[in-house]
């Protein structure tokens, strides 16, 4: 029996829970549209939000939206109405990602409704974690999850870890001396409450804040009470953004010696990879969430190519890191703010 399409009130829903996915920057660049004729919802990239520096290629744009896309199916699974989702459905338009279709018989989606609950509550953690390790059944679960999605989670040995923290060092060095990268974060980085600019969000295309005009608070970024603490001690594997925007009182941690990090892989680097790796990292968020897991995600070495390939597993020594996760026991994080659902759903 087919489904009744979904309404306009339906997909508010489950648009509202789609954009609580993180992305880089927190610069949300996700556009959806409800066709009210065929029942379909159509997600799009927005290239007014890319990092053109730190993303000319526009991989991270893809893997935010792509979580974002992960949680639209969680939601319209735990609501009854399981989603059929298409991969980059018009070859003409590379800026349509996915469309997702709610007219088929209620399948087996048991699995991506028990994330509901974990949906939002996840956060990124940018505080130390405690030194208890993460037990190999739960890294197991991850991985599994992971695998449901088409991808790859490895736990990197000691000696490649300490390469990525290298790597980190190597490229936060190499932004400190890039004034259009520091730019971009700078613009996606602010004091907490600070009111958006007034004539913002008008759309230039060139990685510059998106705030709501009118002083309104910004709903987008990152604002400082998520900056987390500066490292009292070597490497944090978490970005600093109070490096790009200091606040006066910021305190210092002590961040783990030993960081427990995973590695989200993919067998080829074109953008339907980057879309099933943007749906895995989330699908492993919400199980780690779920687990009671902290996490934060280091994608500092990922953002220059001569970086990236080091940072693969060298034992397996193929595939594409899309993502390192940070995993261990720690705060919640505060939520940083999101777009409200009419900024980002369109009805036609």
């Amino acid at each position: 029996m087919t489904a009744p399409l979904i309404g306009s009130a339906e997909a508010a829903l489950f648009v509202g829970d789609a954009v609580t996915a993180p992305s880089m920057h927190n610069a949300q660049p996700w556009r959806f549209v409800l066709r009210r004729a065929t029942g379909t919802i159509e997600l799009y990239g927005d290239p007014r939000r890319a990092m053109h520096r730190a993303d000319p290629d526009h991989r991270a744009l893809h893997l935010g939206c792509a979580a974002a896309l992960f949680n639209l199916r969680v939601s319209a699974a735990h609501h009854g109405r399981p989603a059929v989702v298409r991969l980059l459905p018009d070859a003409s338009d590379p800026w349509l990602l996915a469309e997702a279709a709610f007219t088929g018989p209620a399948g087996d989606d048991g699995d991506l409704a028990a994330l509901y609950p974990a949906l939002r509550r996840r956060r990124t953690c940018r505080f130390p974690f405690d030194d208890e390790p993460v037990p190999d059944a739960l890294v197991d679960g991850l991985r599994a999850a992971a695998l449901l999605e088409g991808c790859r989670l490895d736990v990197p040995d000691p000696w490649h870890v300490d390469t990525l923290l290298g790597l980190v060092r190597d490229a936060e060095q190499r932004e400190e001396v890039e004034p259009g990268v520091r730019a971009e974060t700078a613009a996606w980085t602010y004091d907490t409450d600070e009111p958006a600019t007034a004539g913002a969000g008008t759309g230039t295309g060139t990685g510059t804040r998106r705030g709501a005009a009118g002083g309104r608070p910004r709903r987008d970024g990152i604002p400082a009470a998520a900056f987390g603490p500066r490292s009292t001690g070597g490497t944090a594997t978490v970005r600093d953004f109070g490096r790009a925007r200091p606040v006066a009182g910021r305190g210092r941690a002590a961040f783990e010696e030993r960081p427990q990090l995973v590695l989200l892989s993919t067998p080829g680097d074109a953008p339907a990879d980057w879309l099933r790796a943007g749906q895995a990292l989330e699908r492993v968020l919400l199980q780690a969430t779920a687990d009671g897991l902290a996490t934060s995600m280091t994608s500092q070495p990922l953002e220059w190519p001569e970086l990236r390939w080091p940072a693969r597993n060298p034992v397996a020594g193929t595939g594409h890191v899309q993502m390192v996760v940070r995993l261990g026991y720690g705060p919640q994080g505060p939520r940083t703010p999101r777009r409200a659902v009419a900024e980002v759903l369109h009805v036609l």
